[in-house]
């Protein structure tokens, strides 16, 4: 069973995420293959995956799960760490210049 944060930890992950980096969010839904998406938001997350909701042109399409490049995590330093990895490679696979962390 994969490691579940504490919800005061992946409330604030979320707000972060979708406060301060909705275009990263996008980019990572679309190197996991939602090529046609629109918008994402970070839905959730746990020790082995985290969830985006996914929109396209017609709407909602649902979510998308990813599993942290690194492996399972259990602690709230390595979730940063797994989301610029993630981050850095739909940079690498899309051809986009990423930007400094």
């Amino acid at each position: 069973m994969a490691h579940q944060f504490d919800p005061a930890v992946v409330d604030a992950v979320l707000a972060h995420m979708n406060d301060d980096h909705l275009d990263d969010n996008l980019l990572i839904v679309r190197a996991a293959g939602d090529t046609e998406a629109t918008a994402a938001s970070m839905s959730g997350l746990d020790g082995e995956a985290g969830t985006w909701t996914v929109i396209g042109p017609e709407g909602p399409v649902g979510e998308r799960r990813i599993p942290w490049p690194g492996g399972p995590i259990t602690e709230r330093a390595e979730i940063r760490r797994e989301v610029v990895v993630l981050y850095e490679q739909a940079c690498a696979q899309l051809g986009v210049e990423p930007r400094p962390h």
